[in-house]
């Protein structure tokens, strides 16, 4: 049986199961983590920067994980963070994400790594949580919220798989909340969104589906290194890419690329870890 996806959830859907962003996100962008690192410095390894954004993320919350959490991802990617934390904590965690050729990677990686008894790979979306109330210690998302054209959705189905007392802690590529009208076009164009969310919307919509705020770090420095260091090491491996990655595609990815750095650049984006928790009965 299908499952039915609002159009713009639909379209990163489609994105993401397609073999020319599968092979270049699993072979450039990071492997098995498929987002936004923390650079010590510009020359950093991607694959390194992004883990050390896990650890970061995980110590925000290691407080209150153990074998007894448990933990939903959403949009997991290929199950980086996943595995992290399952390996580390002990947790049992419920990789939920859209794209079913990225969900196959990840159970793939979960049975190669002896961790398919603690992790469960989801195919679903974060719009609708396939989930009861109060499921979860802990919900976690990397730059994936972003996809979804219903955020206040998203927040609000967080909010409602929490356990009082639970917490959610993730990041996300935002708009700045002072950015003018129309300027994020050749970013928003290329991954056919409309708009991004913002600190200020995260911590309203947190706010309005019962989330206290425990802390916000912008780290938006991070977000400009990255998609700089990315478009480095495609251009560097674009003969490599052959038969995995069309040109047309590796093309647009380095325009779009380019876009990402300017306007982080022009002070238009944002990027850091946000962390709520839904307060104990």
């Amino acid at each position: 049986m299908s499952t039915a996806y609002s159009e713009v959830v639909e379209t990163a859907r489609s994105y993401y199961n397609s073999d020319d962003a599968d092979n270049f996100y699993f072979h450039v962008w990071g492997g098995e983590d498929i987002h936004i690192g923390l650079y010590t410095s510009p020359g950093d390894s991607i694959a390194v920067a992004s883990r050390r954004t896990v650890r970061r993320m995980a110590a925000e919350v290691a407080q209150g994980l153990g074998p007894d959490s448990r933990v939903l991802d959403v949009g997991a990617g290929y199950g980086g963070a996943a595995r992290y934390l399952a390996k580390t904590y002990g947790c049992r965690v419920t990789a939920l994400n859209l794209s079913e050729k990225e969900n196959d990677r990840n159970r793939a990686m979960n049975r190669e790594q002896g961790l398919e008894q603690l992790i469960e790979v989801v195919d679903g979306s974060f719009e609708s949580i396939p989930a009861v109330d109060a499921s979860y210690d802990l919900v976690w998302s990397q730059d994936a919220i972003l996809h979804s054209g219903h955020r206040d959705r998203v927040i609000r189905e967080i909010s409602r798989v929490l356990r009082p007392g639970g917490e959610v802690v993730f990041t996300d590529p935002m708009q700045a909340d002072d950015c003018p009208d129309g300027v994020l076009h050749p970013v928003l164009d290329r991954i056919h969104l409309e708009s991004l969310g913002s600190i200020s919307f995260y911590r309203n919509a947190a706010a309005h589906h019962g989330l206290k705020e425990i802390g916000v770090v912008e780290l938006t420095e991070n977000l400009i290194t990255h998609y700089s260091r990315v478009r480095e090491e495609l251009k560097k491996g674009q003969e490599k890419l052959a038969g995995k990655v069309s040109d047309a595609y590796v093309e647009r990815m380095l325009a779009g690329l380019g876009h990402w750095v300017e306007a982080g650049e022009r002070g238009y984006l944002r990027w850091g870890i946000l962390h709520f928790r839904r307060p104990a009965a």
